[in-house]
């Protein structure tokens, strides 16, 4: 009997170790997880932040035409007076503002290494009809609608990038989506369509 009530409690404290070491691991991982969820939403709203500074830099430079902002998906989209018809060209007043711009991308990027930023071409739907290979005078060689948009997206890349290291660069992508993502409610021929989207994403820690 002494034996057995002897086993008995050795296994019950074998057992309350157990559950104890059980719910250390279960508080240290939701410990993890509201640190990391608290460094996302610290990161979430920086981003709040530094497009309402670059908003107001622009309407006070009166180059609101030019860009527009969409605070609540963090994405700014520079419209299609950006650059010339048919062209990847920047005009020189759009330059002016994307140099502007650069070291708000440099702030965001070098802020947290769990951050990206996607610039997007597009474009309306008329179909190029020549293909267009005066570099010179277009800034890109195109036959398409995807490598127009891609080529904007690049050319404004370019400059959006001015401050950033060849390795933080890497952080900052190009995407030609042509004339496939048309604006909500906007006819795919329009104008509006034309026009390069920079995406700011900020994405969760890893553990």
């Amino acid at each position: 009997v002494s034996i057995s009530d002897l086993m008995a409690g050795v296994m019950a404290v074998v057992m309350l170790m157990l559950v104890l070491s059980v719910l250390q691991n279960k508080v240290a991982e939701v410990k993890r997880e509201q640190e990391k969820n608290s460094g996302y939403a610290a990161q979430q709203q920086k981003l709040n932040n530094l497009m309402h500074d670059m908003q107001k830099e622009m309407t006070d430079q009166g180059e609101d035409s030019l860009v527009g902002f969409d605070l609540a998906s963090g994405k700014i989209t520079l419209k299609d007076k950006i650059f010339a018809r048919g062209s990847a060209c920047i005009t020189d007043q759009a330059k002016d503002a994307l140099a502007r711009l650069a070291p708000r991308i440099e702030e965001f990027v070098t802020g947290s290494s769990n951050t990206q930023v996607f610039v997007e071409g597009h474009t309306d739907n008329l179909q190029v009809n020549n293909p267009v290979t005066d570099v010179v005078r277009f800034c890109t060689v195109y036959d398409d609608n995807y490598t127009l948009s891609a080529a904007r997206a690049r050319e404004a890349r370019k400059l959006l990038i001015a401050n950033l290291n060849a390795q933080q660069s890497h952080r900052v992508i190009v995407a030609g989506f042509g004339d496939s993502q048309p604006l909500n409610g906007i006819p795919p021929g329009d104008e509006r369509n034309r026009r390069v989207e920079v995406q700011f994403l900020t994405h969760a820690a890893k553990n």
